[in-house]
């Protein structure tokens, strides 16, 4: 990859988007900035949305979430980017917005076959960490933080279960799009992110070619 004054360029970075409306936005960009190839891009406008490689939706309100991208016209673009192959992971919030099916709650984006239960770890009071060895990403365990945590009630046959916990499913695959109940970015572990990093790079080397 071509580098100038030792790093890489910024045009040859993976550029990772971040949905900046509510939520860990700082967090998750202080682990991407971990990443010597990764340009992190805070996503609030048509124009952010068009310079990215995929994007990760965070944690904060869903339906807020969901209210603010039809405000600023980006629900609609959104979900067609992700609908055409753009990797997209979302936390917490982020994994209600993708959902197919919520309890007690009409959809949003509505594009993996999940369904979800909000706040079912119960509130602020009952949030938790754990650790937990996730096989398809990362060899040791990593640290979980769960707060005010939805969880998934049932996948259908085209989702991946990466992890469940006492009989909740808590992350997920299908296809481009990765959910997590739990907030990696609030940890000092970058596993998590690398994991989707490599979802992103894959994705690029698939279009290049």
């Amino acid at each position: 990859m071509p580098r100038e004054d030792g790093k890489i360029k910024m045009e040859n970075k993976i550029k990772v988007g971040i949905l900046s409306f509510q939520g860990s936005v700082e967090e998750h960009k202080k682990i991407l900035n971990t990443f010597n190839d990764v340009e992190p891009i805070e996503v609030k406008t048509f124009s952010s949305l068009n310079k990215v490689d995929g994007i990760i939706l965070p944690g904060g309100e869903s339906t807020t979430i969901s209210k603010l991208l039809k405000i600023f016209n980006l629900s609609v673009p959104l979900k067609e980017r992700i609908k055409s192959g753009m990797p997209v992971w979302g936390t917490c919030a982020g994994l209600i917005l993708l959902a197919k099916n919520i309890e007690k709650e009409t959809p949003h984006l509505a594009l993996m076959d999940i369904s979800v239960k909000r706040n079912a770890y119960g509130t602020q009071i009952n949030s938790f960490v754990t650790t937990k060895k996730i096989d398809e990403v990362s060899k040791e365990k990593i640290p979980l933080v769960f707060i005010r945590a939805p969880w998934i009630e049932s996948v259908e046959s085209k989702v991946k279960i990466l992890l469940e916990i006492n009989g909740h499913i808590v992350a997920a695959k299908q296809k481009n799009m990765l959910a997590t109940s739990f907030h990696p970015e609030l940890t000092d572990n970058n596993e998590f992110h690398k994991y989707f990093i490599n979802m992103i790079r894959e994705y690029k080397n698939k279009n290049f070619f």
